[in-house]
């Protein structure tokens, strides 16, 4: 997998470059905000790992200008700032992910195998997940047993985040930032209704995946003979 990393501290640079490569990620690596946009603009990369303060462009502004260039590359943003408007902020510029410094090792690998999984759309806009195909276009949930149902937005939402980071549990916080873009008690709430919403469209279609709730951590869309 290729890897773009933005990182403007020279020795977190080196270091995060070292881990990477260990693991047999192919690192391309960036120090300012100008380099990481001609970079992942090229579309070569599979992945682009942003740092938020970087000098000439911040990483909210290359993941915004990247996505409206129509790069759809998956963008990971490491920020020092832990407050909830910085995550939203990252979320909203375009970002899929976001690691909040310090962290440990094995969290960023994590995630970025986990990105690396991601199922992007197809030239179509559809997503698949082992029978399931999801017509983004159209908001219609299909099985490869024929079976087809329309979604409403939430649904539709949902069942795309859930398929585009299949294998990763996603907590109910990153589920109602990316879904609702905010947090409050109401949203949590609204991720438990319209999750039971999308469980009941898998069960129409005769899927044989289905959304686990993980107690106290979060949801995942895997196969039903997976335990």
């Amino acid at each position: 997998m290729k890897i773009l990393l933005a990182e403007d501290e020279k020795r977190m640079n080196r270091a995060l470059c070292e881990i990477m490569r260990q693991e047999g990620y192919e690192v391309t690596a960036v120090d300012n905000g100008e380099d990481a946009l001609y970079e992942i603009e090229s579309g070569v990369y599979d992945l682009a790992v942003l740092d938020v303060m970087m000098p000439g462009m911040n990483g909210y502004n290359v993941a915004k200008q990247a996505r409206k260039s129509g790069i759809k590359t998956p963008i990971l943003m490491l920020t020092a700032k832990s407050e909830l408007d910085d995550k939203v902020e990252g979320l909203d510029s375009g970002a899929d992910d976001y690691l909040t410094k310090p962290f440990m090792t094995k969290e960023l690998l994590a995630r970025l195998r986990a990105l690396g999984r991601r199922n992007l759309p197809t030239n179509d806009g559809s997503l698949t997940y082992r029978d399931l195909t999801l017509d983004v276009k159209n908001a219609v949930l299909k099985c490869d047993n024929g079976q087809s149902v329309r979604l409403g937005e939430k649904e539709l939402r949902i069942l795309e985040y859930l398929i585009a980071n299949q294998g990763q549990v996603l907590s109910r916080e990153q589920i109602a930032l990316k879904i609702w873009g905010y947090e409050s008690d109401s949203e949590y709430n609204n991720v438990e209704v319209y999750m039971s919403f999308a469980r009941k469209k898998l069960a129409f279609v005769g899927s044989v995946c289905e959304i686990k709730a993980l107690r106290g951590i979060g949801y995942e869309l895997r196969c039903k003979d997976v335990q």
